[in-house]
C-alpha cells in the first residue's frame, strides 16, 4: 500500500500514544480517519484536534474486548466511508504489578489482559477481514504487539503471554491472506519502550475485572528507574514512522528498537538447540534501552 490520500483509515486505541500518532500521520498523509478508543474524552479530543486542521475524521467510543462493540465500529467505517484501507489494531493495557511471580497475579488481570489485547484483535479481525476482502483494494492491517511478544522471562508474564498471542495470530493473518491472494499488507508491531501512557491503564479498567485487593503496587525497582526510562524513550511520532514506512515496504515484522535483539536471538537459539533457556531480567533490557 503506497496511496494514502483519500483512503480510510480505522485506528483503535487512538485516543493516545501510539494510537494518536497513527491518527496524525494517517490525516497528514490525507486519508479519512475513524478513531476508537475506550475513553470517548480521549477519541474526540484527537478528532476536534484533527478536524480543526481540515482533516475528515469522526470519533466512537468502542471497547475492543467487546464483539458487538468492534461490528458496530466497522459498520460505522463502511456506512460513513464506504470502505476501509487501514486498519490498526493498536488498543492494549498493560496490568500494574507487572513484576509480580507468574501464579501471584490475579485472575482478573489475566482477563483483562486477554480480552484486550488478544480479543480485541481477534474482533477487528472477525468485523474488518471479511469486509476488506468483498472491497479487494489494496489495502493493510496493523496489529500492535510488543518486543514482549518475542522475549521471555518471569517478569510481566500477563502482558508479554498476551502479546505473544498477538504475534501468531498475525502470523495466521499473513499467511491467510497470502493463501488467498488477497490484497491485504499485514505488520506486527513490536514496539520497545515507548513514551505513552499504557503504563497508566489502570485508568480504563473496568470495574467487574478489579481485584478485590486493589491494583498491585509496581517493582519498586520500575518506580526508581521510571523518570530515566522513559527520558530516552521513543516517541509515539517515531514509532508512527515506522509503521508507515513498513506499510510503504510491506514488511510484516515492524520491531522499533535492536536492543532486544540479542535477547531474542539467545531464545531461539536455546529452542532449536533444546537447551534450557537463560532468561534476561526485563528490567535491564528496558533500563539498557531508555540509557540508550
Amino acid at each position: 500500500m503506497r496511496e494514502f490520500r483519500d483512503r480510510v483509515a480505522v485506528v483503535t486505541g487512538g485516543g493516545s500514544g501510539i494510537g494518536e500518532a497513527l491518527c496524525r500521520h494517517s490525516a497528514a498523509l490525507g486519508m479519512k480517519v475513524v478513531i476508537a478508543d475506550v475513553d470517548a474524552a480521549a477519541a474526540e479530543r484527537v478528532r476536534d484536534s484533527l478536524a480543526n486542521e481540515g482533516h475528515v475524521v469522526i470519533a466512537a467510543r468502542v471497547d475492543v474486548s467487546q464483539p458487538l462493540e468492534v461490528e458496530e465500529l466497522a459498520a460505522l467505517a463502511y456506512r460513513t466511508y464506504g470502505s476501509v484501507h487501514f486498519l490498526c489494531n493498536n488498543a492494549g493495557i498493560v496490568p500494574g504489578g507487572r513484576h509480580q511471580a507468574v501464579w501471584e497475579f490475579p485472575l482478573e488481570d489475566w482477563h483483562w489482559a486477554f480480552d484486550v489485547n488478544v480479543m480485541g484483535v481477534v474482533h477487528g479481525l472477525r468485523s474488518f477481514v471479511p469486509r476488506m476482502l468483498v472491497q479487494n483494494t489494496e489495502s493493510h492491517i496493523v496489529n500492535t504487539a510488543s518486543v514482549a511478544g518475542f522475549v521471555s522471562g518471569s517478569g510481566s508474564a500477563v502482558y508479554s503471554a498476551s502479546k505473544h498471542a498477538v504475534v501468531r495470530v498475525s502470523e495466521a493473518l499473513y499467511a491467510s491472506v497470502r493463501e488467498q491472494r488477497a490484497p491485504i499488507g499485514v505488520t506486527v508491531l513490536c514496539p520497545g519502550v515507548v513514551s505513552t501512557r499504557i503504563y497508566d491503564s489502570e485508568r480504563n479498567r473496568p470495574e467487574r475485572l478489579r481485584p478485590a485487593a486493589g491494583p498491585a503496587s509496581e517493582h519498586p525497582e520500575l518506580q526508581r528507574i521510571a523518570s530515566d526510562l522513559y527520558a530516552n524513550a521513543a516517541s509515539p511520532d517515531d514509532v508512527a514512522a515506522q509503521v508507515f514506512d513498513a506499510v510503504r515496504e510491506r514488511r510484516f515484522y515492524q520491531i522499533t528498537t535492536p536492543m532486544y535483539d540479542d535477547a531474542i536471538r539467545a531464545r531461539f537459539d536455546a529452542i532449536l538447540s533444546r537447551r534450557n533457556p537463560e532468561f534476561p531480567q526485563l528490567l535491564d533490557l528496558a533500563r539498557r534501552e531508555g540509557a540508550r
